[in-house]
């Protein structure tokens, strides 16, 4: 299996057709093992994965600092590679707590200056604000960001679940490269304007949630106990019927993947890659694999070709707008840029 590369959008660097997608490795989806999250981060650069996802607010700080320590054990070969997306903005409580964004100036730079620290790098790839502050122009937040690509601090500045507006906004400010977003299978929500404006802009998309945090992996089951730190406890997509629902729609997609003799995992990032791939490979799923065995799977679907009738066997299987419950709780849905 060789992985392929791309460029991130028409101003970003050139990253593998995956990306590491690392929040899983800290305990927002319950337990965690450190030694088995960096043997998995080795393991992908390894096969050839250069992109690595993090947010310096993913378990306050911890997703970051265990990225560093896996960059740091890496062999130095492997390190020269590794390229680093982290998303910024998000503020936390000593208990656990989400408390809106902050996209200030000075905030930005802040922010900044603790991912290097804890990621123990002189620059970040590609940087973003992970919701646009609402009470912060975006050119402001952008306009910050391109200070620091000015200082060398960061390389290419990215968005995250910006609207259709913002995202104009924002790329009238700056070289934009990517928008990073939830695509999936059952999340198609940003196929109505979304794409078409990054497409119009040559802005990428890398599209996280490519298996809906486990939902459409093939391997979460019905009585499956979610403990209470796990964020699908409050995800309304994993609640009572709407479970059930999702499920009976994963094994619709369970009879394609058995035909063609492939997981259902590989079917749904797969299903990702080929969006992408009609229009110039403008996609990069981020597979969010927390054990080596995961990751072998979520390669493997670089090795699976979709055909025009496999494409519309999964729109017959599974049609847009099919899942029942929004990707994430009514409190959270106001800070997206997209309508679910």
């Amino acid at each position: 299996m060789t992985i392929q590369t791309r460029s991130l959008g028409s101003t970003g660097p050139q990253v593998s057709a995956l990306g590491l997608g690392c929040m899983g490795m800290s305990p927002l989806y319950g337990e965690v093992d450190r030694a088995e999250s960096i043997a998995t981060v080795h393991a992908a650069l390894d096969a050839g994965v250069t992109l690595l996802d993090t947010g310096d607010f993913y378990a306050m700080g911890h997703n970051e600092m265990l990225i560093g320590e896996a960059l740091r054990t890496a062999p130095a070969a492997l390190r020269e590679k590794a390229l680093t997306s982290v998303k910024f903005g998000a503020l936390r409580d000593p208990d656990g707590g989400w408390n809106a964004f902050d996209g200030r100036p000075a905030a930005v730079k802040n922010f900044a200056a603790y991912s290097l620290q804890r990621l123990g790098v002189d620059h970040i790839d590609v940087y973003r604000i992970a919701r646009v502050d609402p009470d912060v122009p975006i050119e402001e937040t952008v306009g910050a960001i391109a200070e620091l690509v000015e200082k060398g601090h960061v390389r290419h500045i990215g968005l995250s679940e910006a609207s259709v507006a913002d995202i104009r906004r924002a790329a009238a400010t700056a070289p934009i490269s990517d928008l990073q977003i939830e695509y999936a299978i059952i999340t198609r929500d940003i196929e109505r304007e979304i794409l078409p404006t990054t497409r119009e802009l040559g802005i990428a998309i890398t599209a996280y949630g490519v298996l809906s945090r486990g939902l459409i992996s093939g391997h979460f089951t019905r009585d499956r106990q979610l403990g209470a730190g796990d964020f699908r406890s409050i995800s309304p997509r994993f609640q009572g019927e709407n479970l059930r629902h999702n499920l009976d729609l994963v094994e619709a997609l369970r009879k394609i993947a058995d035909e063609k003799g492939v997981s259902v995992a590989q079917i749904a990032i797969a299903w990702v890659l080929a969006q992408g791939a009609r229009h110039g490979d403008d996609i990069v799923p981020l597979i969010g694999a927390r054990t080596r065995e995961r990751l072998a799977e979520s390669l493997g679907a670089l090795d699976v070709t979709l055909d025009e009738a496999d494409l519309a066997a999964i729109e017959e299987a599974v049609p847009a707008d099919a899942a029942a419950g929004t990707r994430y709780p009514a409190t959270q849905m106001s800070h997206l840029g997209t309508e679910h």
